[in-house]
């Protein structure tokens, strides 16, 4: 298989665009297991971080499945997944119809999570509010681990699946959007209370109120995002 070089530029979207090439023209067949990580990185001649960028990017996508203990494996054919060929380019438009769509989900799944959660769900969404914290280039990953969480904690896989597949589809269009909020103290400081005032909630298991934490966060984000599209809008005009 005659293997592409990959530029420094956006590398693990590059490695991700490749990999999904080859999926789709048969290269790599359904139910294949995919060398490991290590073997990845030396064919594509790429660093580890975007290689496991890249695989979760197609894990998101429904593509690639990720087995702990055996390795990575190409999906089976799905028809419901050719969503992703269609949905969501990166659009404002299409954003802001996506935050309507999780203002929606996200409120009934926190519910359940306060319902549902076990100690193991509230450790994890504690460590994504820690990365938060301590690692401002890795904000976006960070507050995906923590919505990605309460979607585990739900303890419904559809939904869990669902909030992979959103999250997947808009983390191209909000990476500026988290670099923005990564440089501006004040604004961090306001979104990583947020997410432990969601926490706070969850853990006791308090359900409305944990339902009003996450609306509220998804509203103050979403207006966020608005004025940051408007600005940028501007400038370029």
């Amino acid at each position: 298989m005659e293997i592409e070089k990959i530029s420094p530029k956006k590398v693990s979207e590059l490695v991700e665009e490749q990999m999904e090439t080859f999926i789709h023209s048969g290269k790599f067949q359904p139910g294949e297991k995919l060398p490991s990580v290590r073997e990845l990185c030396d064919l594509f001649d790429v660093g580890r971080s975007a290689m496991r960028d890249a695989m979760t990017a197609l894990k998101g996508k429904g593509l690639v499945e990720i087995r702990h203990g055996e390795g990575m494996y190409i999906c089976h054919f799905d028809p419901t997944k050719l969503l992703n060929h269609y949905l969501l380019l990166p659009d404002k438009n299409d954003i802001e119809a996506l935050f309507q769509v999780r203002e929606m989900l996200e409120a009934g799944m926190v519910k359940r999570a306060a319902q549902f959660r076990s100690e193991e769900d509230l450790e994890a969404m504690k460590l994504a509010i820690g990365e938060m914290k301590g690692k401002k280039e890795g904000l976006g990953i960070a507050d995906y681990s923590f919505h990605n969480a309460i979607a585990k904690s739900s303890g419904n896989h559809i939904l869990f699946q669902l909030m992979e597949f959103i999250s997947a589809t808009t983390k191209k269009s909000m990476d500026d959007f988290h670099r923005m909020i990564a440089s501006d103290a004040r604004l961090l400081e306001e979104i990583i209370g947020q997410h432990e005032r969601i926490y706070e909630k969850v853990a006791a298991r308090e359900v409305e109120r944990s339902c009003d934490e996450m609306v509220a966060h998804l509203e103050y984000v979403r207006n966020l995002m608005r004025e940051n599209n408007e600005e940028n809008t501007l400038r370029s005009g």
